[in-house]
């Protein structure tokens, strides 16, 4: 079962853990397949266009974050959202779904 597929087809910022240290990745959100995530950034460098694609398996996902779209007119429906989200899964900290952000604790080995 796919559990981020709420995120396909928007921009996210996500951080997870490679090794012992955290690392960030933005870019839209283009794949769930049930154990990673997909993520693909555009950008162009001295008129040649290039794209990275990122593979992240659900263990190592840390935290992941909606961001903003700039044609949002109304800022505060996201965080609405995200705390209408954390009051149905009976959330106790305020801070682990606040403006679109889900929160993992760290992966410990077994």
């Amino acid at each position: 079962m796919a559990t981020y597929s709420r995120f396909l087809g928007g921009a996210v910022k996500v951080q997870y853990r490679q090794g012992d240290i955290f690392l960030s990745a933005s870019g839209t959100f283009v794949a769930d397949s049930g154990r990673s995530i997909f993520l693909e950034q555009h950008l162009e460098q001295r008129g040649k266009h290039n794209y990275f694609r990122w593979e992240i398996p659900y263990p190592y996902i840390h935290r992941i974050e909606c961001l903003a779209q700039s044609s949002e007119t109304n800022g505060d429906s996201s965080s609405q959202l995200a705390r209408a989200a954390t009051a149905s899964r009976g959330a106790v900290d305020p801070h682990s779904a606040a403006d679109g952000i889900d929160s993992f604790p760290p992966h410990r080995k077994s």
